[in-house]
């Protein structure tokens, strides 16, 4: 129960952080990813039951139809460069958190956000202007071309907003 309270809770505050307005509101992604939030922190985790941060990135786009590699370095490999000015939510961001390279990945959310399997917190969104984030950031990659952004990370139209 209280669980299940906290991710209510939760989800209600990044919907009042994100706003009715974002690109990413009301989107197939944003559903996907609003069912994730709270799961917990596990170490090659894929699944609702806890994941891992490329597990997490993973799970969402494989909901959408479209796979990854479970490994952040691996999914730095994909997609095109862009820049942080450039980035559209469901882009990936990615971090050097290791030292050793990329050893973090998240889904960019809109309005400087990002969606993430957190070692200390579980899947949360998180603010890329954090310090630890800002130090830390590599970039970010679009992993979806135009038409398949359209189909899932953008406003999915009420019936009642037809005319």
């Amino acid at each position: 129960m209280k669980k299940k309270l906290a991710a209510a809770v939760l989800s209600f505050s990044i919907i009042l952080t994100l706003g009715a307005g974002s690109a990413f509101a009301d989107s197939k992604m944003d559903k996907v990813i609003d069912t994730a939030i709270g799961s917990k922190y596990v170490a090659g985790g894929t699944s609702t039951n806890g994941f891992d941060c490329s597990g997490f990135t993973q799970y969402v786009f494989n909901k959408i139809g479209i796979e990854l590699p479970h490994q952040s370095g691996s999914q730095y490999q994909m997609g095109t460069a862009v820049s942080q000015e450039e980035m559209r939510a469901g882009d990936l961001v990615f971090f050097n958190t290791s030292g050793r390279g990329v050893s973090h990945v998240g889904i960019y959310v809109g309005e400087g956000k990002f969606a993430h399997a957190s070692s200390s917190r579980g899947v949360t969104i998180s603010s890329l202007s954090e310090k630890y984030y800002v130090n830390r950031y590599v970039g970010a990659k679009r992993i979806m071309s135009t038409d398949a952004y359209q189909t899932v990370a953008t406003d999915v139209p009420d019936h009642d907003d037809v005319e």
